[in-house]
Protein backbone atom coordinates (compact mmCIF):
# COMPACT_ATOMS: atom_id res chain seq x y z
CA UNK A 1 0.00 0.00 0.00
CA UNK A 2 2.59 2.27 0.58
CA UNK A 3 4.66 2.04 -2.50
CA UNK A 4 1.51 2.44 -4.77
CA UNK A 5 1.17 5.54 -3.19
CA UNK A 6 4.67 6.23 -3.68
CA UNK A 7 4.77 5.45 -7.05
CA UNK A 8 1.53 7.10 -8.19
CA UNK A 9 2.80 10.15 -6.03
CA UNK A 10 6.06 10.14 -8.02
CA UNK A 11 3.93 9.76 -11.64
CA UNK A 12 1.76 12.91 -10.74
CA UNK A 13 4.89 14.84 -9.52
CA UNK A 14 6.56 13.60 -13.16
CA UNK A 15 3.68 14.94 -15.45
CA UNK A 16 2.20 18.03 -13.89
CA UNK A 17 3.62 21.52 -14.14
CA UNK A 18 5.16 23.76 -11.12
CA UNK A 19 2.01 25.55 -10.93
CA UNK A 20 -0.16 22.19 -10.17
CA UNK A 21 2.33 21.10 -8.41
CA UNK A 22 1.90 24.23 -5.81
CA UNK A 23 -1.72 22.92 -5.39
CA UNK A 24 -0.86 19.49 -4.89
CA UNK A 25 0.01 20.05 -1.29
CA UNK A 26 -2.96 18.20 0.53
CA UNK A 27 -3.79 20.26 4.05
CA UNK A 28 -3.19 18.48 7.12
CA UNK A 29 -6.02 15.77 8.41
CA UNK A 30 -8.17 17.01 11.14
CA UNK A 31 -8.49 13.25 12.09
CA UNK A 32 -5.43 10.97 12.15
CA UNK A 33 -5.63 7.24 13.10
CA UNK A 34 -2.98 5.12 14.40
CA UNK A 35 -1.95 1.79 15.91
CA UNK A 36 -0.10 -1.34 16.14
CA UNK A 37 0.26 -5.10 16.54
CA UNK A 38 2.58 -7.34 18.03
CA UNK A 39 3.68 -10.30 20.09
CA UNK A 40 5.62 -10.36 23.45
CA UNK A 41 7.27 -13.13 24.64
CA UNK A 42 5.80 -12.44 28.38
CA UNK A 43 3.04 -9.49 28.72
CA UNK A 44 4.57 -7.56 32.05
CA UNK A 45 2.79 -5.21 33.58
CA UNK A 46 4.67 -2.89 35.73
CA UNK A 47 7.19 -5.96 35.88
CA UNK A 48 4.95 -8.51 36.69
CA UNK A 49 3.40 -10.73 34.29
CA UNK A 50 -0.14 -10.73 33.48
CA UNK A 51 0.31 -14.00 30.82
CA UNK A 52 1.81 -16.12 33.19
CA UNK A 53 5.29 -15.98 31.59
CA UNK A 54 3.68 -16.90 28.34
CA UNK A 55 3.54 -15.37 24.79
CA UNK A 56 0.78 -12.57 24.62
CA UNK A 57 -0.58 -11.07 21.51
CA UNK A 58 -1.15 -7.44 21.76
CA UNK A 59 -2.63 -4.37 19.88
CA UNK A 60 -4.54 -1.11 20.01
CA UNK A 61 -6.01 1.80 17.72
CA UNK A 62 -5.92 5.73 18.62
CA UNK A 63 -8.10 8.22 17.13
CA UNK A 64 -6.41 11.78 17.42
CA UNK A 65 -7.81 15.13 16.68
CA UNK A 66 -5.84 18.33 15.48
CA UNK A 67 -6.95 19.66 18.68
CA UNK A 68 -5.20 17.59 20.48
CA UNK A 69 -7.59 15.09 21.76
CA UNK A 70 -7.81 11.60 21.30
CA UNK A 71 -9.36 8.54 22.53
CA UNK A 72 -8.00 4.39 22.07
CA UNK A 73 -8.31 0.84 22.48
CA UNK A 74 -5.61 -1.31 23.67
CA UNK A 75 -5.79 -5.55 24.09
CA UNK A 76 -3.76 -8.27 25.62
CA UNK A 77 -4.46 -11.61 26.86
CA UNK A 78 -3.79 -13.03 30.05
CA UNK A 79 -3.02 -16.06 31.94
CA UNK A 80 -2.24 -17.33 35.77
CA UNK A 81 -2.34 -14.01 37.84
CA UNK A 82 -3.76 -11.51 35.34
CA UNK A 83 -7.03 -13.55 34.60
CA UNK A 84 -9.53 -11.59 37.36
CA UNK A 85 -12.05 -14.27 36.23
CA UNK A 86 -13.16 -13.81 32.99
CA UNK A 87 -12.21 -14.40 29.52
CA UNK A 88 -8.45 -14.03 29.91
CA UNK A 89 -7.89 -11.00 28.19
CA UNK A 90 -7.34 -7.19 28.88
CA UNK A 91 -9.21 -4.52 27.78
CA UNK A 92 -8.27 -1.09 28.17
CA UNK A 93 -10.00 2.26 27.49
CA UNK A 94 -7.95 5.21 26.94
CA UNK A 95 -8.94 9.21 26.76
CA UNK A 96 -6.84 11.90 26.81
CA UNK A 97 -6.19 15.48 25.58
CA UNK A 98 -2.27 16.71 24.65
CA UNK A 99 -1.33 20.06 24.68
CA UNK A 100 2.33 22.16 24.06
CA UNK A 101 3.97 22.96 27.28
CA UNK A 102 7.35 24.64 26.49
CA UNK A 103 9.67 23.16 24.23
CA UNK A 104 7.31 19.74 25.28
CA UNK A 105 4.28 17.88 25.17
CA UNK A 106 1.78 17.37 28.27
CA UNK A 107 -0.48 14.71 28.18
CA UNK A 108 -3.45 14.18 31.04
CA UNK A 109 -6.10 11.49 30.54
CA UNK A 110 -7.26 7.81 32.08
CA UNK A 111 -7.52 4.28 31.33
CA UNK A 112 -9.97 2.56 32.08
CA UNK A 113 -8.71 -0.98 32.30
CA UNK A 114 -11.50 -4.01 31.93
CA UNK A 115 -11.51 -7.67 32.09
CA UNK A 116 -14.52 -8.67 29.60
CA UNK A 117 -16.60 -11.83 31.74
CA UNK A 118 -15.01 -10.71 34.87
CA UNK A 119 -16.51 -9.53 37.83
CA UNK A 120 -17.26 -6.08 37.80
CA UNK A 121 -15.32 -4.73 40.57
CA UNK A 122 -12.09 -6.24 39.09
CA UNK A 123 -12.44 -2.90 36.63
CA UNK A 124 -11.12 0.05 37.98
CA UNK A 125 -9.89 4.19 36.37
CA UNK A 126 -6.70 5.36 36.51
CA UNK A 127 -6.10 8.94 35.43
CA UNK A 128 -2.83 10.25 34.49
CA UNK A 129 -0.21 12.75 33.53
CA UNK A 130 3.17 12.88 31.76
CA UNK A 131 5.18 15.32 30.45
CA UNK A 132 7.75 14.39 27.81
CA UNK A 133 9.92 16.38 25.74
CA UNK A 134 14.19 16.12 24.47
CA UNK A 135 17.10 16.98 25.12
CA UNK A 136 19.41 17.03 22.19
CA UNK A 137 19.32 13.87 21.01
CA UNK A 138 17.12 11.98 24.00
CA UNK A 139 13.69 12.20 24.05
CA UNK A 140 12.61 12.18 28.48
CA UNK A 141 9.02 11.37 29.72
CA UNK A 142 8.20 11.77 33.38
CA UNK A 143 4.68 10.61 34.32
CA UNK A 144 2.23 10.32 37.05
CA UNK A 145 -0.93 7.71 37.27
CA UNK A 146 -3.05 7.62 40.26
CA UNK A 147 -6.18 5.66 40.81
CA UNK A 148 -8.70 6.95 43.12
CA UNK A 149 -10.31 4.17 46.11
CA UNK A 150 -12.06 1.37 43.95
CA UNK A 151 -12.87 -1.99 44.97
CA UNK A 152 -10.62 -3.69 42.50
CA UNK A 153 -7.60 -2.07 44.32
CA UNK A 154 -8.58 -2.86 48.04
CA UNK A 155 -7.07 -5.72 50.01
CA UNK A 156 -9.96 -8.18 50.51
CA UNK A 157 -7.87 -10.87 50.83
CA UNK A 158 -4.94 -11.14 53.48
CA UNK A 159 -3.01 -13.66 51.77
CA UNK A 160 -2.87 -15.86 48.57
CA UNK A 161 -3.22 -18.77 51.25
CA UNK A 162 -6.67 -17.08 52.31
CA UNK A 163 -7.25 -16.80 48.66
CA UNK A 164 -7.29 -19.75 47.51
CA UNK A 165 -9.91 -20.74 50.56
CA UNK A 166 -12.33 -18.40 48.75
CA UNK A 167 -13.41 -16.84 51.93
CA UNK A 168 -12.73 -13.18 51.72
CA UNK A 169 -11.04 -11.27 54.68
CA UNK A 170 -12.47 -7.61 54.14
CA UNK A 171 -15.00 -7.69 51.12
CA UNK A 172 -15.93 -4.48 49.77
CA UNK A 173 -12.54 -3.02 50.50
CA UNK A 174 -11.23 -0.49 48.70
CA UNK A 175 -7.73 1.01 48.63
CA UNK A 176 -5.66 3.27 45.90
CA UNK A 177 -2.93 3.35 43.96
CA UNK A 178 -0.18 5.28 42.69
CA UNK A 179 2.38 5.45 40.02
CA UNK A 180 5.48 7.03 39.59
CA UNK A 181 8.15 6.90 36.49
CA UNK A 182 10.18 8.18 33.86
CA UNK A 183 11.52 6.72 30.18
CA UNK A 184 14.16 7.89 28.42
CA UNK A 185 15.55 6.70 25.10
CA UNK A 186 17.75 7.53 22.33
CA UNK A 187 18.22 6.52 18.44
CA UNK A 188 21.92 5.28 17.50
CA UNK A 189 22.22 7.28 14.10
CA UNK A 190 22.15 5.46 10.98
CA UNK A 191 21.82 1.93 12.56
CA UNK A 192 18.04 1.99 13.10
CA UNK A 193 18.39 1.27 16.61
CA UNK A 194 16.70 2.99 19.92
CA UNK A 195 18.11 2.32 23.18
CA UNK A 196 15.29 2.69 25.80
CA UNK A 197 15.39 2.40 29.67
CA UNK A 198 12.26 2.67 32.28
CA UNK A 199 12.19 3.35 36.38
CA UNK A 200 8.55 3.26 38.22
CA UNK A 201 7.51 2.99 41.69
CA UNK A 202 4.06 1.47 42.93
CA UNK A 203 2.48 2.35 45.95
CA UNK A 204 -0.90 0.71 47.15
CA UNK A 205 -2.78 -1.63 48.95
CA UNK A 206 -0.64 -4.66 50.27
CA UNK A 207 -2.81 -7.37 49.86
CA UNK A 208 -5.18 -9.12 47.35
CA UNK A 209 -8.19 -8.04 45.36
CA UNK A 210 -11.20 -9.17 44.68
CA UNK A 211 -9.63 -12.01 42.42
CA UNK A 212 -6.53 -12.42 44.51
CA UNK A 213 -4.78 -9.92 42.22
CA UNK A 214 -3.02 -6.80 42.86
CA UNK A 215 -1.92 -3.89 40.93
CA UNK A 216 0.46 -2.99 44.09
CA UNK A 217 1.36 -6.71 44.77
CA UNK A 218 3.56 -5.73 48.07
CA UNK A 219 2.12 -2.75 48.34
CA UNK A 220 5.15 -0.88 47.53
CA UNK A 221 7.63 -1.85 45.29
CA UNK A 222 10.29 -0.56 42.24
CA UNK A 223 9.98 -1.76 38.55
CA UNK A 224 12.91 -0.51 35.54
CA UNK A 225 13.51 -2.09 32.30
CA UNK A 226 16.37 -1.51 29.95
CA UNK A 227 16.18 -2.56 26.34
CA UNK A 228 17.21 -1.84 22.21
CA UNK A 229 14.66 -1.61 19.70
CA UNK A 230 15.44 -2.12 16.21
CA UNK A 231 13.34 -0.72 13.10
CA UNK A 232 12.98 -2.94 10.00
CA UNK A 233 14.23 -0.32 7.03
CA UNK A 234 11.27 -0.16 4.90
CA UNK A 235 8.96 -1.59 6.89
CA UNK A 236 6.57 -0.86 9.98
CA UNK A 237 8.38 -3.47 11.63
CA UNK A 238 10.07 -3.36 15.08
CA UNK A 239 12.07 -5.90 16.90
CA UNK A 240 12.98 -5.20 20.91
CA UNK A 241 14.79 -7.14 23.68
CA UNK A 242 14.38 -5.81 27.13
CA UNK A 243 15.90 -6.70 30.53
CA UNK A 244 12.58 -6.30 32.87
CA UNK A 245 13.14 -6.39 36.78
CA UNK A 246 11.49 -5.43 40.17
CA UNK A 247 12.78 -5.16 43.67
CA UNK A 248 10.30 -7.81 44.74
CA UNK A 249 11.98 -10.69 46.65
CA UNK A 250 10.86 -14.07 47.19
CA UNK A 251 10.48 -13.45 51.07
CA UNK A 252 8.60 -10.20 50.65
CA UNK A 253 6.26 -11.90 47.94
CA UNK A 254 5.76 -15.49 50.25
CA UNK A 255 2.32 -13.83 51.25
CA UNK A 256 1.03 -14.15 47.89
CA UNK A 257 1.61 -17.35 46.94
CA UNK A 258 0.50 -20.07 45.44
CA UNK A 259 -1.28 -16.91 43.62
CA UNK A 260 2.38 -14.82 42.95
CA UNK A 261 3.91 -18.05 40.69
CA UNK A 262 3.88 -19.62 37.58
CA UNK A 263 1.01 -21.67 37.01
CA UNK A 264 -0.11 -20.61 40.36
CA UNK A 265 1.72 -23.76 41.67
CA UNK A 266 3.38 -21.41 44.34
CA UNK A 267 7.12 -21.71 42.82
CA UNK A 268 9.02 -18.64 42.01
CA UNK A 269 7.80 -15.49 41.46
CA UNK A 270 6.22 -13.51 38.09
CA UNK A 271 8.30 -10.37 39.41
CA UNK A 272 11.48 -11.93 39.09
CA UNK A 273 13.83 -10.98 36.13
CA UNK A 274 13.81 -11.53 32.56
CA UNK A 275 14.49 -11.14 29.27
CA UNK A 276 11.46 -9.94 26.97
CA UNK A 277 11.86 -10.23 22.78
CA UNK A 278 9.27 -8.41 21.11
CA UNK A 279 7.50 -7.97 17.57
CA UNK A 280 5.22 -5.12 16.76
CA UNK A 281 4.17 -3.72 13.42
CA UNK A 282 3.16 0.11 13.48
CA UNK A 283 0.31 1.37 11.27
Amino acid sequence: MRLSHLLLGGLALAVTTPALAQDDTAPPKAVTVSGSVGLTSDYRFRGVSQSDENLAVQGGITVSHESGVYAGVWGSNLAGWGTFGGANMELDLIAGVKVPVGGGTLDVGATWYMYPGGFDNTDFIEPYARLSGTVGPVGLTAGVAYAPKQQALGAWYSSGAVAATGVYDDPGDKNDNLYLWGDVSTAVPDTGLTVKAHLGYSNGNKGLGPFATSVAPTGEYVDWLAGVDYTVPGTPLTVGVAYVDTDIDRAEAAYLQPSFSRGQDGVGSIADATVLFTLTAAF
